[in-house]
């Protein structure tokens, strides 16, 4: 056997090439598709929304809100909340989609043309004679990857699922009986007396023994808990690290210099004074003419007597910013002033007057009354300021050059930052105390969370290697390494004894005052007239009397066929209140136009609770279902989880 594969080694190699290869490729494939395909989060009507197209998604969403509000926090876009809003779009979508399928829902060619029609971008390819400039139609539609006829099947299929909802949303109303019985409860108000039993003045009585505060450290363990914390370097580059290996040669900046000596002395500027005199957007062509004339007479006054220009102004002009000051505007640049205004008063000459020049504001006379001319600076002057530019503009081109190799370094020798700090001239930052979490006032890349997990990952904790190199901002590329790790661990009694305590005193103080109110409130049912209450105080959720919120909503949802009526409301670590209501004031009758306000909210939300009504019959109807947890509630802002929602 062994002899045939000496005599045969060609044939033998050729053999088990055949055999082996395909099976590698067959096995990469599939693992290749397993990958992409990735788990399942979602699904609707038997179909799957994977993990990777949830994050694709995400990352549109995140583009089309970085463009749309450039101001909004990179961190509230990139958190546990947005990312499970962005899933809770997907999934409406499909329900939607299904949903225009199953109820085989169309769109007539009327309907779409009246759609494209009142898209701005789409009227502004029109022709002076109202057609379609199909050319430039095409264009743009090209620029977005799409022909026309692509571009108008995804707008019908949009408009399709429109009316899913559209008959629902479009539909509900409020009657104005409804509406005032309606609010009229919510907005009523009521006269309630309370007693509080404060967990403080209960705990304030107590001395826990040590036994106490042993037992409750062990059935509380948890509580104690010290988090993880490391011991950690880091490398940070940036363009600053790049631009300091920079050197810029005299010869390149005198010739930069030399390029671009106007542009960099600064811009002319003008100063003049001008009558204006307004006309409408709406204005006849007879009111034109009108404010024309009168500039046409206002125009010889001054020509006649220039010196006269500033009364003129002062008497005449419309401009309530300058007319007081003679028409001033001060000195100013190009780009400052509409086109029609700025293109005259750069090619006048000081103490030039104007013909009537037309602008969207009406009618001008302007007065060229001063220039400024750029001072010119020398190369010298300007030698600092000239070799940052250029350094950056090298930096900036650089960077990408730079920052592969930083990636490339921290992975290909991930048992030392050294290596990669030494080749790119970086220096090796230490920190203490890091944990998953930023400490409180942490700024640069130790707040940064993808970093914060990167160093916190298994591989990263359990073989001490490199992180990947982590993008912490614009041009900045971070990676780290533990040198020392401490796990969460449960702190010594010894150690936490004073909060212990604390913690004891907040829980049994509040049992103390729960316990007591509730035997108070069974007695006082019993035997209204022995309650010990405060003065009677008119609460409604319009005034709710700086109250606990749990203490107004009690008040307002009691049941006051049988007045008085005492409820108990527990407020936890704070304690506990009895609420005696004893009358119910009716809400003072609002003025006409803030009643059909309030009625047109009304019949608002109840539009809005029919449409997510007949939604969940849909999610419902077609086994629409999230297979991922909901993220507990964070300091992420209203606002920005709604945008993720439309």
């Amino acid at each position: 056997m062994f002899d045939f594969i000496r005599k045969h080694t060609k044939w033998t190699m050729a053999l088990l090439f055949l055999l082996i290869v395909p099976s590698f490729i067959l096995v990469g494939m599939n693992s290749n598709r397993s990958a992409e395909k990735g788990s399942v989060v979602a699904k609707v009507d038997g179909t799957e929304i994977t993990q990777p197209e949830w994050d694709r998604e995400h990352l549109k969403e995140v583009e089309r809100l970085r463009v749309s509000m450039p101001a909004l926090d990179a961190k509230q876009l990139d958190s546990p909340a947005a990312r499970y809003a962005t899933l809770e779009r997907m999934v409406r979508d499909r329900v939607v989609a299904v949903a225009a399928d199953k109820l085989t829902l169309s769109t007539s060619d009327q309907h779409l043309a009246r759609e494209l029609q009142s898209s701005p971008e789409i009227a502004a390819l029109r022709r002076a004679d109202g057609s379609l400039d199909m050319e430039r139609y095409r264009q743009l539609l090209g620029t977005q990857g799409m022909s026309p006829e692509v571009f108008e099947a995804n707008v019908r299929t949009d408009l399709a699922r429109r009316q899913v909802l559209a008959g629902v949303s479009g539909s509900g109303f409020a009657s104005s009986s409804a509406a005032d019985l309606a609010l009229n409860a919510y907005f009523e108000k009521r006269e309630i007396q309370l007693a509080r039993f404060n967990a403080a003045d209960y705990a304030a009585k107590l001395t826990p023994t040590d036994a106490d505060l042993e037992q409750f450290y062990k059935a509380n363990e948890k509580i104690f808990q010290a988090p993880e914390q490391a011991s950690i370097e880091y490398v940070l580059l940036d363009l600053d690290t790049v631009k300091k290996g920079i050197a810029i040669n005299e010869a390149d900046l005198k010739t930069y210099y030399e390029q671009n000596a106007k542009q960099l002395s600064g811009a002319e500027e003008r100063r003049a004074s001008h009558i204006l005199i307004t006309v409408p957007a709406t204005a006849s062509a007879a009111q034109r003419e009108q404010a024309k004339a009168k500039a046409q007479e206002l125009l010889a006054i001054v020509t006649k007597s220039p010196d006269s220009f500033a009364d003129v102004a002062r008497k005449n002009s419309q401009d309530p910013g300058s007319a007081p000051n003679g028409g001033d505007l001060d000195f100013f640049a190009r780009g400052a002033m509409v086109k029609p205004f700025e293109d005259a008063a750069f090619s006048m000459k000081k103490g030039d007057i104007s013909d009537v020049v037309t602008s969207d504001f009406g009618y001008h006379i302007i007065k060229l009354t001063d220039i400024k001319a750029p001072k010119q600076r020398s190369f010298e002057e300007m030698k600092p300021e000239l070799e940052d530019t250029l350094k950056k503009q090298q930096a900036q081109k650089k960077f990408s050059e730079t920052a592969e190799a930083f990636s490339n370094g921290v992975y290909e020798q991930s048992d030392s930052l050294k290596p990669v700090a030494e080749r790119l001239k970086l220096e090796i930052k230490t920190a203490g105390n890091v944990s998953r979490q930023p400490n409180a006032g942490t700024t640069g890349p130790l707040a940064n969370p993808k970093f914060l997990n990167a160093l916190f990952s298994p591989d990263a904790i359990e073989k001490k290697r490199n992180t990947e190199a982590v993008e912490v901002g614009p041009n900045q590329l971070v990676s780290g390494r533990l040198v020392q790790y401490a796990p969460a661990h449960t702190q010594p009694l010894a150690e936490v004894k004073d909060k212990v305590r604390q913690r004891w005193l907040v829980q049994r103080g509040a049992e103390e005052a729960r316990k007591d109110g509730i035997a108070k409130l069974a007695a006082w049912k019993s035997s209204p007239a022995t309650a010990t209450l405060a003065a009677p105080v008119l609460v409604s959720r319009e005034q709710t009397q700086q109250l606990p919120a749990q203490v107004v909503d009690a008040a307002l949802r009691a049941d006051t066929n049988v007045l008085p009526v005492f409820a108990g409301v527990d407020l936890g670590a704070q304690g506990y209140v009895i609420v005696k209501v004893g009358k119910v004031v009716p809400r003072d009758a609002p003025i006409q136009a803030a009643a059909n306000q309030e009625r047109s909210q009304y019949s608002q939300w109840w539009t809005s609770a029919e449409t997510l009504a007949y939604y969940s019959g849909l999610k419902e109807r077609f086994k629409a279902e999230i297979l991922v947890a909901k993220p507990l509630p964070s300091s992420l802002s209203g606002t920005a989880v709604e945008n993720f929602q439309l």
